[in-house]
């Protein structure tokens, strides 16, 4: 069920199915780098203004699952552009970030219509001096069966668009959501297992 807060400002309504943290796994693999599992916590919240704020912190596992080093992390805000208000048709998506390797990317999209889905691409991107070679992206983002599924695409002047990064994430409770849910238990909280 996505819950909509009374304080999303209503332009961004469409996109209270990513709001929270979610934390998962997924694969990172590019031509020049090591293939490699990783961890992932993404949190998109807001603050009342027009737009949501995205942070997304990632880290190399090891073959037990645990942190080896960090990956990359990444830090934008997520627009709707047209249509925030409308009863139907497809949304248009705007999204700057600025990643901890030095790039800065503007993304314009599409939430599809009737659906929690996502599709991104890449219009513009700058990168400091020391930032890896890269040219543009893509990134598709869904809600499948309650968990944040994303797939990113990536090019570099020697390689073209090609996948390189997915993930598959599940929703965090915060403490707050489940003492309310506990308060909704029957007083002697065995009725609930009848």
């Amino acid at each position: 069920m996505i819950e909509i807060p009374s304080d999303l400002h209503r332009d961004v309504v469409p996109l209270a199915f990513l709001l929270g943290t979610w934390e998962g796994a997924g694969v990172y693999d590019f031509p020049g780098t090591d293939k490699c599992n990783f961890g992932q916590e993404v949190v998109f919240r807001h603050d009342g203004r027009p737009f949501l704020e995205f942070r997304s912190r990632s880290w190399v596992l090891d073959e037990q699952g645990e942190k080896v080093r960090p990956l990359e992390n990444e830090h934008a805000f997520w627009r709707i552009t047209s249509n925030q208000h409308g009863t139907g048709g497809e949304r248009e998506i705007e999204v700057s970030s600025v990643r901890d390797d030095g790039t800065v990317e503007i993304w314009y999209g599409k939430l599809h219509d009737g659906k929690p889905q996502i599709d991104l691409a890449t219009d513009a991107v700058a990168r400091i001096e020391g930032a890896p070679a890269y040219t543009g992206g893509k990134r598709l983002y869904g809600l499948v069966k309650e968990e944040l599924l994303w797939v990113g695409e990536k090019a570099a002047p020697e390689v073209p668009l090609r996948p390189y990064m997915s993930a598959q994430l599940k929703k965090v409770l915060s403490p707050a959501k489940l003492i309310q849910d506990i308060n909704d238990l029957p007083d002697d909280g065995i009725a609930f297992f009848r």
